[in-house]
């Protein structure tokens, strides 16, 4: 397991970097860089897009998004690491995203620290779709 959290961290944090994005000010690219892998064994990364309006996306829809390309849904690691190297703990939009591209993503490993891997479920302890 150290040796996947390793590696994923490393290319995370290769990808991560912001750049200035033409257009309004303030709009940049690439401040954190994600990693997962898949339970086939894909290694997908993405990076955040922060613009003016709200409309970016974190760097885990960007990685999630590269892995369904190659029709692949379920997560079995995912680590987000800013520009600093900093790993960060998904948003609760991410979260959500996770549960919602497959039912069986309550189990991925979620790095959210150094040494820290907690499974989506335990970060989403009440889901709202266990109501339907």
């Amino acid at each position: 397991m150290e040796d996947i959290i390793d590696m994923l961290y490393k290319r995370a944090k290769e990808i991560a970097g912001q750049f200035p994005l033409g257009g309004f000010s303030g709009n940049s690219a690439g401040a954190v860089g994600c990693a997962l892998k898949s339970k086939n064994g894909g290694i997908y990364t993405g990076i955040c897009i922060d613009v003016a309006c709200s409309m970016g996306f974190c760097a885990e829809h960007s990685a999630i998004s590269e892995m369904l390309k190659y029709r692949e849904t379920e997560i079995e690691y995912i680590i987000a690491v800013n520009y600093k190297g900093n790993i960060l703990p998904p948003c609760g939009r991410c979260r959500e995203f996770m549960a919602q591209i497959d039912p069986k993503n309550a189990d991925t490993n979620v790095i959210v620290g150094p040494g820290k891997v907690i499974k989506l479920k335990d970060l989403l302890p009440y889901m709202w779709t266990e109501e339907f």
